[in-house]
């Protein structure tokens, strides 16, 4: 039986951790410094999708452009030499141009011009670095080596929230310094330290690999949609679109909630000289490490409840919850009671997105089991590039960012009730921590 090479798969990991540390920076810091330009909330939603859009339309062609890459040092290596260092220029330059140039429309186009080339930076090397996982990883282990990346993801995230959110109090440009350099290093590692297959580190059968067009992985993800419209059995339908509302309102949340600690949850102590305003973003992204560390602590578990009681029970708990949880802040608005809040939404989270890829699965066709995952991240993906503007237009309607949670609750419910709807999945008969650690190799963290 072959075992996992526990440290080559760890140092790969480090390709993951500096992609995750990036975005959650980005995240956090970015819709905070739109709103600076007087934009419209639902203008910075939109801006705040551009990686979600490219996640969409451009990744599955840069994925597939890969395949037919071979140099000396691989055919998904390149990539990351290309992206990462553009990637982490252009990361440190958007605090950088936020705080140097003026905030009118042309600070403003100098900027957006910023996060664009910055977005498709790490469109280019992100997919080429998941991938290789697989490249170097036999079948029968890629859940354990994935279990392993989604780790340090996971860790990833959560500096970039603590030590992030720290730093930013002191200078708004120290997190995206933070990131891009720990970035660069960790994906240096994976170049210098992980070795592709003799078979793509030639150049013999570049010529005879397929290019594919723009356009093709794309059409044929349209395609499995419309499958899932016309099957008899309407269960893989059903997960799907509960996958694309619960995404809407966990989104919706993640996009926002630095906004919403600064202008809502912080704003009285803003306004008496206590903290400033960049330390009330700081101390919001701080904050999400309550709700990441929950996830992570509690990702083996909700595995282990899920083979036990059935995923489909465990995700109707965790969706409901949540629900409750996320409606309760309309209501009830205090940072003691939001920091129980996130606590309780991370164990919740992990029922929920630890089980929901392992359903897709077991309601896919064994010939289409890739083209179900491809339909998981689609659905994923489409929640995400809407929900933030759709989020935003609402704020400007309301003139109130607490409407975040009531839309984001009502998103999850709508979920729930999909989720009800899902048929033909029989829980199974015993927990096992193998079948568990595979679940969380599979979530999306």
């Amino acid at each position: 039986m072959k075992k996992l090479d526990w440290k080559r798969t760890a140092v790969l990991g480090f390709g993951f951790f500096g992609i995750s540390i990036m975005w959650s920076v980005y995240n956090s810091f970015v819709p905070p410094m739109l709103r600076d330009y007087s934009l419209p909330w639902w203008l910075v939603g939109f801006v705040m999708v551009f990686d979600n859009i490219l996640g969409i339309t451009l990744l599955p062609f840069i994925g597939q452009l890969s395949d037919g890459v071979r140099t000396r040092w691989g055919r998904r290596i390149p990539f990351i030499m290309i992206g990462a260092p553009v990637a982490a220029i252009f990361m440190i330059l958007i605090p950088i141009v936020h705080n140097a140039m003026p905030l009118n429309s042309m600070g403003l186009w100098l900027m957006t011009s910023v996060i664009i080339v910055m977005n498709v930076s790490m469109a280019i090397f992100r997919t080429p670095t998941v991938t290789l996982m697989p490249d170097i990883t036999p079948p029968e282990l890629r859940s354990k080596a994935n279990g392993i990346i989604n780790l340090m993801g996971g860790l990833g995230t959560v500096i970039a929230f603590l030590v992030g959110g720290t730093l930013f109090g002191y200078n708004t440009v120290y997190p995206f310094l933070l990131a891009a350099i720990v970035m660069l290093i960790a994906e240096a590692i994976v170049i210098f330290f992980v070795k592709e297959p003799e078979e793509f580190r030639t150049t013999e059968a570049s010529a005879k690999a397929e290019r594919p067009g723009f356009g093709k992985s794309f059409m044929e993800t349209l395609r499995n949609v419309g499958g899932l419209f016309t099957a008899e059995d309407k269960s893989a339908l059903f997960i799907c679109l509960a996958i694309f509302f619960w995404f809407t309102g966990y989104n919706a949340l993640e996009t926002f909630w630095t906004s919403y600690t600064s202008e809502v949850l912080y704003a009285p102590q803003v306004a008496a000289g206590l903290m400033t305003a960049d330390e009330a973003v700081g101390k919001g992204s701080t904050m999400l490490t309550y709700m990441a560390m929950s996830f992570l602590v509690f990702a083996v578990p909700a595995g282990l409840i899920g083979t036990r009681i059935g995923r489909k029970r465990t995700i109707v708990t965790g969706l409901a919850v949540m629900g409750t949880l996320w409606l309760a802040v309309w209501f009830i608005s205090n940072p003691t009671f939001i920091t129980v809040m996130l606590v309780l939404s991370g164990l919740a989270w992990a029922c929920v997105n630890i089980n929901s890829l392992p359903v897709v699965a077991d309601l896919a066709p064994p010939e289409k089991l890739g083209a179900y995952t491809g339909l998981y991240y689609f659905f994923s993906m489409l929640a995400a590039s809407t929900s933030p503007v759709f989020v935003g237009w609402l704020f400007d309607l309301s003139d109130n960012l607490v409407v975040m949670f009531l839309f984001a609750s009502i998103a999850i419910f709508i979920a729930l009730g999909f989720t009800l709807a899902v048929r033909h999945t029989e829980p199974p008969k015993a927990a096992d921590l193998g079948e568990a650690l595979e679940m969380v190799a599979d979530a999306d963290m």
